[in-house]
C-alpha cells in the first residue's frame, strides 16, 4: 500500500513538474523582439546588428517607443510564467513548504528562459535572457536580484558595456541562489539558469577580450 502511494505521488509529481515546464517555455517563447520587429515593423530584428533578438540590438536598430512593449513583454512572460508555475503545484498539492514553491520558480524560470533563447515558433533563434532572467530574478528573492541587477547597473554604467553587465548577473546568480537557498536542487537550477545566459554571451566574451565589443549608446546607430 505505502509503496502504490509513493509511486501515485511520484507520477503526479512528475506531470505536475513537466506541465509547469512546457507553460514556462512557451511564455517565453513570446520573444517582445522579434513580435515587434516582425510583426510590427515587418523587419525581423535578427538580420541586423548582432542578429541577437534582445532588447539592446532590437533599441539599436529601430529605437523608439516600441521599445517599451518589447521591455513589457519579456518582463510580463516570465511573471505569468512563475504564477502559472505556482498555481499549478499549488492545485496539485496543497500547504506546500516555502522552498517548495521557491524551487518551482527557479524551475519555471530556467524553462522560460530556454523559450526566449530557443523559440520553437522563431526557429529556435531567440534573445540571450537578461531581461526576462532579470525579471526571474527579482521574482524568486530580492536579495537575489539585488546582487543580479545592482552589479549589472554599476558595470554597465562605469563601462557601458551591457554584455559585461549581462555576464555578470549569469554568472552571480548561481551563487547568491547558493548562498540564499543552500539546498541541492535550487543550486543546480540555479547553476543551469546561470550558464545558459553566460553561454549565450559567448560571442560578447570574444569581443570584449579582443576589445571590439560595441559599447552601450542611447543614441542608436543609424
Amino acid at each position: 500500500m505505502l509503496t502504490e502511494i509513493w509511486a501515485d505521488l511520484m507520477q503526479t509529481f512528475v506531470l505536475a513538474a513537466v506541465i509547469v515546464a512546457v507553460e514556462a517555455y512557451f511564455c517565453g517563447c513570446f520573444n517582445g523582439a522579434v513580435i515587434v520587429s516582425k510583426y510590427i515593423l515587418r523587419d525581423d530584428v535578427r538580420n541586423h546588428g548582432s542578429g541577437n533578438a534582445g532588447l539592446t540590438n532590437f533599441y539599436r536598430t529601430f529605437g523608439g517607443p516600441l521599445t517599451a512593449v518589447v521591455i513589457l513583454t519579456d518582463v510580463l512572460k516570465a511573471v505569468v510564467a512563475i504564477w502559472i508555475g505556482i498555481f499549478v503545484i499549488e492545485s496539485f498539492f496543497t500547504n506546500e513548504p516555502t522552498l517548495t514553491i521557491t524551487a518551482v520558480k527557479y524551475w519555471a524560470g530556467l524553462f522560460c528562459l530556454l523559450g526566449h533563447m530557443f523559440p520553437c515558433m522563431f526557429h529556435f533563434k531567440g534573445g540571450k535572457g537578461i531581461l526576462s532572467g532579470g525579471t526571474i530574478a527579482i521574482m524568486i528573492d530580492w536579495r537575489i536580484a539585488l546582487v543580479v541587477w545592482g552589479g549589472f547597473l554599476i558595470l554597465t554604467v562605469l563601462t557601458r558595456y551591457v554584455s559585461l553587465g549581462s555576464l555578470w548577473a549569469g554568472a552571480s546568480f548561481p551563487f547568491i541562489s547558493w548562498y540564499c537557498y543552500p539546498d541541492p536542487v535550487i543550486v543546480v537550477l540555479a547553476f543551469a539558469c546561470g550558464g545558459l545566459v553566460v553561454w549565450q554571451h559567448r560571442a560578447n566574451i570574444k569581443r570584449l577580450l579582443s576589445g571590439t565589443e560595441n559599447k552601450f549608446s542611447f543614441h542608436r546607430k543609424k
